[in-house]
């Protein structure tokens, strides 16, 4: 199907001090966001799309002058696509601390007038639930029709049921979990020490230099890409494959390329390299890292849920052991506990955990079915601007 075609960008700047978890403050900042298609006369037809760890407020369509830059969600927002712009208005936020525009490290820190840098207080899930409610208070939004993520945005969709109960009507989590295991945190401190150990990262005040802490960035991407892949599917786009131009079948017997998958990895390390910035990568990553709603309530995720009001749909993969289906399933427990209406779709791919964006057919048609019944579901759905929370 077509995309959505050219869209532009639009920031938000709020004055009013934003009180972050770690007991910080940003004293005003801006948020980046697009959105796509109309707002309905009661407003009811509002979708938030959340984004996942190097993905931004764009989330589909074209700009005007960069063609080629497609929206990271293209497949699934669009008009007749699984979430059709054509009913839904669809809003698509950066996150604080990004880089993509949303106020971040890369930003001048008004207390110094210099770029924040590492100084750029650590945020969580919740404040950005907390900064995208204030947004959704802007643009007049009470309640949302769904709030929905794949991965990391996931997470937020579930921040958003657990903090702003009455705020959605449906929940969409994709390939997400209720809180990372010990082994992706791990997963994510390498990758964050690759960063911090690089000479070019100056204590993350490398923008004064002059200089991109390029290694560092480069590990990091390839440390986390291996994670988003299954073992099938690396074995059946590259294999053992040797990389050699001459069509030799001999190893090199030094430490470049012999292998096409080293080649693929240090092709995605360096593209990252390009445009996304260490300090969000820190950030962004600390923020996976410390999700974990249940804390709060001794480790159980079914008193966490407890006061959510949503319907969900939830969503794993057979082959992404980053964000396991067992993840999903404890989500999907824990709200069957508390009698929530919950839909649950393990789907078998072999595409590990990138497989939430890629166009698997029966995962596609899945979320169609849902957001067909959200907007079969509107006329009778109504309202309730007296007991609605406001961030």
């Amino acid at each position: 199907m077509p995309s959505i075609g050219i869209v532009s960008p639009q920031a938000m700047h709020f004055a009013e001090p934003l009180h972050l978890q770690s007991g910080a403050q940003l004293a005003g900042y801006t948020l980046m966001y697009e959105t796509y298609g109309a707002l309905n006369a009661d407003k009811s037809n509002a979708v938030l799309v959340c984004h996942a760890l190097n993905a931004s407020h764009h989330v589909a369509g074209v700009y005007a002058d960069e063609p080629k830059k497609v929206g990271w969600w293209d497949n699934m927002v669009g008009p007749g696509k699984p979430l059709d712009t054509d009913r839904f208005f669809v809003i698509g936020v950066n996150n604080l601390g990004s880089c993509f525009g949303s106020t971040g490290p890369m930003h001048v820190n008004p207390a110094t007038g210099k770029p924040y840098g590492a100084a750029f207080p650590v945020v969580t899930v919740e404040d950005w639930v907390v900064a995208q409610a204030r947004l959704a208070d802007e643009l007049g939004i009470v309640q949302f029709a769904a709030v929905m993520g794949g991965s990391l945005g996931g997470m937020q969709a579930l921040a958003w049921s657990i903090m702003y109960p009455l705020r959605l009507r449906n929940c969409v989590v994709i390939a997400s979990t209720p809180k990372l295991t010990a082994q992706n945190i791990a997963f994510n401190d390498v990758a964050r020490q690759a960063i911090l150990s690089d000479p070019d990262y100056h204590g993350g005040d490398f923008y004064e230099h002059g200089v991109v802490p390029k290694n560092g960035l480069r590990v990091a991407r390839m440390v986390g890409h291996i994670t988003y892949l299954s073992d099938d599917d690396m074995a059946e786009k590259f294999g053992r494959k040797l990389r050699n131009a001459a069509g030799s079948n001999d190893y090199k017997f030094d430490f470049g390329i012999d292998f096409e998958i080293e080649s693929y990895l240090r092709y995605q390390g360096d593209k990252f390299s390009e445009y996304f910035d260490a300090n969000t990568y820190l950030l962004i990553t600390k923020a996976l890292d410390y999700f974990d709603p249940a804390r709060a309530c001794d480790g159980d995720l079914e008193r966490a849920l407890a006061d959510t009001r949503a319907d969900f749909y939830v969503a794993s993969f057979t082959t992404d052991w980053r964000f396991s289906p067992e993840r999903s399933r404890e989500i999907v427990q824990a709200l069957v506990c508390n009698r929530r209406r919950v839909s649950y779709a393990e789907i078998d791919a072999p595409h590990g955990h990138d497989a939430f964006l890629l166009d698997d057919a029966r995962y596609m048609n899945m979320v169609r079915a849902w957001y067909g019944r959200i907007w079969d579901g509107l006329d009778q759905k109504q309202v309730d601007h007296s007991t609605t929370e406001h961030a």
